[in-house]
């Protein structure tokens, strides 16, 4: 009897966060823990693009990183690619 391969379930798209009021990489890092302490979060911040890369799994929601972001100081918008043309970003709320 041969096995079937089952589908990986489809892991949700990453979040991208910009990151405002960073003014050094202490900063990045503060706000980079802050994240990854949220349950089933996966959180990558880059001071010098003012960007944060966050896999979530579906598991918590754009709010909720921002609300977690701002609590550290700092502020934030989710990008979206949707609607962009080639090279530009679109901030979404």
């Amino acid at each position: 009897m041969a096995l079937t391969p089952v589908a990986p379930e489809r892991a949700a798209a990453p979040i991208e966060l910009v990151v405002g009021g960073m003014t050094c990489a202490a900063c990045a890092a503060r706000v980079e823990r802050r994240l990854n302490k949220l349950d089933g979060v996966r959180a990558s911040v880059n001071y010098a693009t003012e960007r944060a890369i966050v896999e979530t799994g579906g598991a918590v929601g754009p709010d909720r990183l921002i609300a977690t972001v701002e609590q550290a100081g700092y502020t934030a918008t989710v990008i979206t690619q949707e609607g962009a043309g080639a090279g530009e970003d679109r901030v979404g709320y």
